[in-house]
């Protein structure tokens, strides 16, 4: 009975832990999300406009925000200043989003094998009739290790490769999704900088206006 006892207490613990170091992250059992994952994250959820309850949408904000996001379209990842980087991070801080754990090649932009049933499952969410069409950003983070120039030109060349991969896979337009790298500026764990959680894609759905009724 001890045994059980023990045993069943070390599931326990275990599940707990499992549960603490997956939350904000929706992965599947082995480590990759599911497209109905991705899919239920990035819709959006619905607007209004007047005076009828729930979330509202403001026409002249939506209308900024659609000339700003037109002047990075097609843009080099590479080419974003400081400001439009963080212009991009501000309109995503309300948006539709989810932050996926695409593991690399070491010291490479290369899509580690583990990790391409993620980027499949975000192709196939991508091209789902309820989100093909809207506007996504494709932001790249990598952890504290390493310095501040290499760091952002890493995250600038995973994020085009997520890009390209999904271009090129699954027919989306290049014009649809904006890449950006944030180097390790917006670690998601900042206490502990080279914990792989920091090393990251984050996909926001910028297009709400899909959702306007």
């Amino acid at each position: 009975m001890t045994r059980f006892n023990n045993s069943f207490a070390l599931k326990a613990v275990t599940l707990s832990a499992i549960l603490s170091m997956t939350a904000g992250l929706a992965m599947a059992g082995d480590g990759n999300v599911s497209t109905n994952q991705i899919l239920d994250a990035l819709k959006p959820k619905p607007v209004t406009r007047g005076l009828s309850a729930g979330p509202q949408v403001d026409p002249a904000v939506q209308a900024k925000e659609s000339t700003f996001l037109n002047t990075v379209r097609n843009r080099s990842t590479r080419s974003l200043s400081t400001g439009e980087r963080e212009q991009i991070a501000e309109l995503a801080a309300t948006k539709p989003k989810i932050d996926l754990e695409i593991q690399f090649d070491y010291n490479s932009a290369d899509i580690a094998k583990t990790s391409v049933p993620s980027v499949q499952a975000l192709g196939k969410a991508l091209s789902d009739p309820s989100l093909k069409g809207s506007t996504f950003v494709v932001a790249g983070h990598t952890d504290a290790v390493g310095t501040e120039a290499y760091n952002q030109g890493l995250s600038e060349r995973r994020a085009d490769t997520i890009k390209k991969y999904l271009v090129l896979n699954y027919g989306l337009t290049g014009t649809d999704l904006v890449t950006v790298g944030y180097g390790k500026t917006k670690l998601k764990d900042a206490a502990n900088g080279a914990d792989p959680i920091n090393r990251r894609v984050q996909v926001v759905n910028m297009d709400t206006k899909t959702a306007s009724k």
